[in-house]
């Protein structure tokens, strides 16, 4: 494993977090905090500033990382930063990037030995299937994780499942578009984990194979 990879990985599992630090940041912060006290227009404005400033702030860490991320991608596989326009991309351009061949491959990294013996017509119709296999698995990882937070938030407050589901539904496009986000985020983070899982599979299956010979 190439030290940018992993460094890449540990910035992608950040981007989470910093977004849920911001906003929760954002969100405890009132500007009515200064109603009943002096100077209220001024505290008014200057606690609203601090509020956007927080969020604004969150925003472009998030913007940094995901750059930085792709950064360390674009490195690790020896290519020109010319690959980083496919930044603005989002997951799609982050899935072009995984793709691309490493120029100066590990002599154990066996999955760029993997893709650099397929044609080209094959390496395209694998990608494609990995494409489909990703976005659907990050998809299924997003509901499974709905339905356990459901669940966990019916035990723990004692409403039930179904009145949890209506109270999404009720808020449908915000509930919609968080959950898109999720989904994203977990096919750029299943595409670096691709070819580490390759390897730890392919590793331990040669070990398998030397014990029975």
């Amino acid at each position: 494993m190439k030290k940018q990879s992993v460094a890449a990985l540990v910035l992608l599992l950040l981007i989470p977090s910093v977004m849920m630090a911001g906003g929760s940041l954002s969100s405890l912060i009132n500007p009515e905090w200064a109603a009943g006290r002096p100077n209220y227009v001024r505290n008014w404005h200057l606690l609203n500033t601090l509020k956007i400033s927080i969020f604004w702030g969150m925003l472009l860490c998030v913007a940094g990382l995901w750059l930085l991320a792709c950064v360390l991608v674009i490195r690790s596989k020896k290519r020109t930063r010319f690959w980083l326009i496919l930044a603005a991309m989002g997951p799609i351009g982050f899935a072009i990037l995984a793709m691309l061949n490493d120029r100066e491959p590990g002599k154990a990294d066996r999955y760029a030995q993997f893709v650099r013996k397929m044609k080209w017509w094959v390496r395209g119709a694998y990608e494609l299937c990995a494409f489909m296999i990703i976005w659907e698995l990050a998809y299924d990882a997003m509901v499974l994780k709905r339905n356990l937070m459901i669940w966990y938030q019916s035990i723990t407050t004692g409403v039930s499942t179904a009145q949890i589901i209506d109270i999404q539904n009720a808020s449908s496009g915000m509930w919609a578009f968080g959950e898109g986000l999720e989904v994203m985020f977990l096919v750029v983070v299943f595409y670096l984990l691709r070819p580490i899982i390759f390897d730890i599979v392919a590793y331990l299956v040669a070990g398998q194979v030397a014990k029975e010979t």
